[in-house]
Order: C-alpha cells, then structure tokens, then sequence
C-alpha cells in the first residue's frame, strides 16, 4: 500500500512539483490521504439490503460515517496551468485518484490467466466495481452480490447482472430509494469475496 501510493505520487510531483507551493503541496498531501482512506475494508455487511456502507479507514479515523465528496466540476490538464490554485490541486488530486485506484484494484486481482485456468464469476460473490467515470473516493460494491450470471457460447461467464451498494439509508438505516441493476463484463470486476466463503 505505501509503495503504491509513493509511486503515484512520484510520478505525479516529478512532472507537477515546480506549480505547486507549499499550501498545495499540503493540500494534495491530504487529498491523496482522503483517497487511500476511503477504501472499503470490510465486506461482511453487504449481504444484508438495510446494512450500512462497508467500514473503511477514515471511519476508523475520523469516528464519522459521512463521506466527504471531491469538489463539484472537471478538472483538465489545463488547470495545471492555471492561476487559481485550488483547480490545479484538484486536477492533481482527480490524477492521483485514477492512477492509485488502477494500481490498488490490480493488486486485488490475482493473475493466474496464463498459469492455470480460474473460477469464472458466480452468483453470490461480493465485487469491486471498476468504472472509470467515479468520482474520486467512491467506491462502488455490489450488494446482495451478484445477481445473476450470463454464459457465452464457450459456456464461460462474460458478464453478470449485480444489484449495487447504496449510501441513501436514513437514520434508522433503511433503503430510501429503490435498488439499483447495472449489467456489467467480467473484466471491468475486481471479486473481493467468493460466494461459497459465506
């Protein structure tokens, strides 16, 4: 975890160090910080449709449930060169977060493609979802796990039907609105835990 985050960084303060004073340099410090932190740790929970949102460090660290969102808006690579600080910050941070998630979820993956043939996604499994357009610090998880499996031809699984996590619960942790459905390839999953480990 702490390799994979230097990396990133490295990479990122080689090319960007010289736009950045000390306020910012400090500020994307915490921002890579918020990012690392808002990674989910547990998976027990998601079973269950009325349970809260997976425990994740800055639960742990800052004691509230309530996660905090990325400033609304896009930030290009223009904005690296920009006057107003905070856009160049943000720019950065939306870097750090795509790059360090590729390499986090990569490592979640084990890579036995060539060496020995694998379990295809089943039903019941709890999955990573990997989505390129998320915001930085969301997390999406598959709830109820996976719904349903769709085979190809070769009678291998290509994609699945998963039933996705929600943070819209109230105060007294029910569902506010309905669930969601999303129809996605295996390729684009990272499976956390196998359903026949419940």
């Amino acid at each position: 975890m702490i390799r994979s985050v230097r990396n990133v960084l490295d990479a990122l303060l080689r090319s960007n160090a010289s736009q950045l004073d000390d306020e910012s340099l400090r500020t994307l410090m915490c921002e890579a910080e918020a990012v690392v932190n808002s990674r989910p740790l547990t998976v027990d929970s998601l079973n269950d449709p009325d349970s809260l949102s997976p425990i994740t460090p800055s639960h742990i660290l800052t004691l509230k449930s309530k996660i905090v969102l990325s400033p609304p808006g896009v930030f290009s690579s223009a904005d690296k060169y920009c006057r107003a600080r905070w856009r160049r910050v943000q720019h950065l941070a939306n870097e750090f977060w795509s790059r360090w998630r590729k390499e986090y979820l990569s490592c979640l993956q084990q890579r036995q493609k060539w060496s020995k043939s694998r379990n295809d996604v089943a039903k019941g499994d709890i999955v990573i979802v990997k989505d390129d357009n998320a915001a930085r610090s969301q997390w999406e998880l598959a709830r109820d796990r996976v719904s349903a499996v769709n085979h190809s031809a070769d009678g291998r699984v290509r994609t699945v039907k998963l039933t996705l996590a929600t943070r819209d619960l109230d105060k007294k942790g029910k569902r506010i609105n309905p669930q969601r459905f999303l129809d996605r390839p295996v390729q684009k999953l990272v499976v956390l835990m196998s359903g026949d480990q419940h």
